[in-house]
């Protein structure tokens, strides 16, 4: 398309292309004037002017051969007749010598005589004369000085024959009329026969001379003409190509614009087909080759949802619809922000977010074409997406800052204390795993610290601290990938220089935490008020089970915890609440499993901590499940910890107790709370710190209860 369409001239879908035909037309209009072809008019001007004079004079010089053509015929008629009045006087002659009668030798005389002097007469000054037929026809007076000469003398010679002829013809004649009339023929017969023969030849001659410049008019006329056409077909050889050139010179502008712009651009035809011009950009960001003729929603079909496809049909078709206003339905168009899946460069599959626009390319009135802009906003939507998770993240950051400010000021304090020793630590042990040789030592230290990043998540979560535990779970995810790429690749000490980023955000939070300690004030104690821990482990539990999708209702009395050492009390807590998560998380049904059991659609948890004599109980129980262990069986199984001959050499307590190894979780996917394998890992390395030993009891369908007895 050349550079009057909308396409080609570069839009973008910025300037609405409805005026763009009346434009066109417009400059249609003012290109063509009198003075930009003048040269090529006036050409074929003169080409008519030769063609008509041509034809004028062909047809006054052929009127003109025809009357010479009747002339010489008519001379050569003089010819015969002067040889009838002399063979017919003759006659006459002989008949009245034998004294017959003579009628029809008369009568033949008179009309020889009677014809050859009215052609005579009218060679000399035109008159009508019987034709060749018999029908009458004018004569012109012959031309030329040749032949007035001619007829002169002829016309000396016949007036005294016509004269002498007279008597004879009239029947009157005497022996001496006839016989002078005989000897007069006799006498001029030839000469008057040798000046017609003159005559025509003077008449040939003038028709000669008139086709020859006949024939001059006409080479003259076909020579000029060529000549003139030559000059047209030059002009417009010349306008074409310079035509031409500005034509490819905008095609090739189009092509450039085309092939730089970055949106799609391309023409819908109203029977819903790409038009014949395509932005290279187009097929980028279809993710396919696009061609002209393509269906518009055979492409867009892969692309989109049934009910997006059916919604831009619809939207399309009221574009094409005259009487409907643009502006009216641009806001409800259903591909101006639309998430598609294309393949990219190297034949992957890719996410986008695409957004069409149409505008209109009208013509009296009605719709031609739908000029389509596709662009890539996918920069947009993840920006904004940033933005939405930035926003998320800072709402977060407060509501913990909030929940800080609200919470118990000597737990805040442990915790803070607890969480930078623990980050220290796995500092150190990042640093010690880095040097260690051998893929075993390493995994170890990735277990130590994955159970020190697991308790710092368990206990954020206890004080409502959802950002930090957040922050943690993420770390989780990144422990999980390292041990997973790096034991594939083989470097598992490479693979750590990941960590120490996501360690110092954790820091930093940590650290905005410590000065809030400061602010705090004391509070007081008051005897109606739970115990704080009590409450924490509550809150704990209802925020498990809330995103869990299930009910619990949880008894907590931990309020002697206040009698153990610091460091215990530390590890007492830090084993009841991953035991807390296990018990919603794994042991309390959701809601519908628990009504089709039978049981309230609201589970139980109770979590003790009581002292008799010299030992200390932590006991966690839930009326939920139970421990199955033909499931613990099954995902040893998955996990390819074992062979299913091995297992069977295996009773249920042997089973079961693979529960507390790192990285077993009955857990159907990853969540904040379960998953990975880590929760009741930390339980046991904690029981062992304690010097406590751990038991479990649990009937499959009723309850699951862990019982930590330790020395006081």
């Amino acid at each position: 398309m050349a550079a009057v369409l909308p396409l080609e001239s570069g839009a973008t879908g910025a300037a609405a292309p409805r005026g763009t035909t009346g434009a066109r037309k417009a400059r249609d209009q003012r290109g063509f004037s009198v003075g930009k072809y003048r040269e090529i008019i006036i050409a074929v001007a003169f080409f008519l002017l030769f063609d008509l004079g041509v034809l004028i004079l062909n047809f006054y010089t052929s009127f003109q051969i025809a009357e010479d053509a009747l002339g010489v015929n008519l001379s050569g008629r003089q010819r015969m007749l002067s040889q009838r009045t002399a063979k017919a006087l003759l006659s006459v002659d002989v008949a009245h010598a034998k004294g017959l009668p003579a009628d029809k030798e008369t009568e033949e005389l008179k009309g020889a005589v009677e014809l050859f002097d009215v052609s005579l007469k009218a060679f000399r000054s035109g008159a009508t004369v019987p034709g060749g037929d018999g029908q009458p026809v004018f004569l012109h007076a012959a031309e030329g000085a040749k032949a007035t000469e001619i007829l002169k003398e002829a016309q000396d010679i016949w007036a005294p024959y016509h004269d002498k002829l007279a008597p004879v013809l009239g029947g009157t004649a005497t022996d001496s009329q006839l016989q002078a009339a005989v000897d007069y023929a006799k006498a001029n017969n030839l000469k008057l026969l040798g000046l017609m023969n003159e005559l025509t030849t003077a008449l040939e001659s003038v028709a000669s001379a008139r086709a020859r410049n006949l024939r001059a008019v006409q080479t003259g006329g076909i020579v000029l003409a060529l000549l003139n056409f030559v000059f047209i077909l030059f002009k417009f050889l010349r306008r074409l190509q310079t035509s031409d050139a500005a034509i490819e010179a905008a095609t090739e502008e189009n092509r450039e614009i085309l092939t730089s712009v970055r949106e799609g651009l391309f023409l819908i035809t109203p029977d819903f087909r790409l038009g014949s011009q395509l932005s290279r950009s187009a097929h980028t960001l279809f993710g396919r080759q696009l061609a002209p003729g393509d269906d518009f929603f055979a492409l867009l079909k892969p692309l989109v949802s049934d009910k997006v496809l059916t919604d831009a049909r619809g939207y399309v078709e009221l574009l094409f619809a005259p009487h409907v206003k643009e502006a009216l339905v641009q806001g409800i168009n259903p591909l101006s922000e639309v998430g598609v899946a294309v393949k990219n460069r190297l034949g992957q599959d890719a996410q986008r977010h695409l957004s069409f626009h149409f505008n209109r390319v009208q013509e009296d009135g009605a719709v031609r074409h739908l000029l389509v802009t596709v662009q890539d906003i996918s920069a947009r939507i993840e920006l904004e997406d940033k933005l939405q998770s930035e926003r998320r993240r800072s709402q977060k950051e407060f509501s913990m800052l909030l929940k800080a400010i609200d919470a118990d000021p000597a737990l805040l304090r442990q915790f803070v204390a607890h969480a930078e020793t623990s980050l220290l630590e796995i500092n150190d042990i990042m640093r010690s795993a880095s040097a260690a040789q051998g893929e075993g030592a390493i995994l170890k230290r990735l277990e130590e610290i994955a159970r020190r990043i697991h308790s710092l998540k368990g206990n954020a979560g206890t004080l409502g601290l959802e950002s930090v535990a957040t922050q943690a779970h993420l770390f989780e995810a990144e422990l999980l990938r390292i041990r997973e790429s790096g034991g594939a690749s083989g470097d598992l000490g490479a693979a750590l220089l990941s960590l120490p980023l996501p360690l110092e955000d954790l820091l930093g939070k940590v650290a905005a935490l410590r000065s809030l300690t400061g602010l705090q004030r004391p509070r007081q104690a008051d005897s109606g008020s739970p115990d704080p821990v009590n409450a924490a482990l509550a809150r704990l539990a209802q925020d498990v089970a809330a995103d869990s999708g299930k009910k619990v209702e949880t008894l907590v009395r931990m309020g002697s915890q206040s009698d153990l050492e610091e460091s215990t009390g530390t590890l007492v807590r830090e084993i009841a609440v991953q035991l807390l998560r296990n018990a919603v998380v794994h042991g309390i049904e959701s809601p519908m499993l628990r009504k089709a059991a039978n049981k309230p659609d609201q589970g139980k948890v109770e979590v003790k901590l009581v002292r008799s004599e010299a030992q200390w109980t932590l006991s966690v129980r839930d009326d939920g499940c139970g421990l199955s262990a033909v499931r613990v069986r099954q995902k040893l199984l998955d996990l390819r910890w074992y062979t299913a001959q091995q297992l069977d050499s295996f009773d249920d307590r042997q089973i079961v107790s693979h529960i507390f190894k790192p990285g077993f979780s009955t857990a159907g996917g990853v969540s904040m709370h379960a998953g990975r394998g880590v929760g009741l890992d930390l339980v046991q390395a904690n029981v062992q710190k304690l010097g406590a030993r751990i038991l479990l009891s649990s009937t499959p369908g009723q309850f699951t209860e862990f019982k930590i007895k330790f020395a006081a």
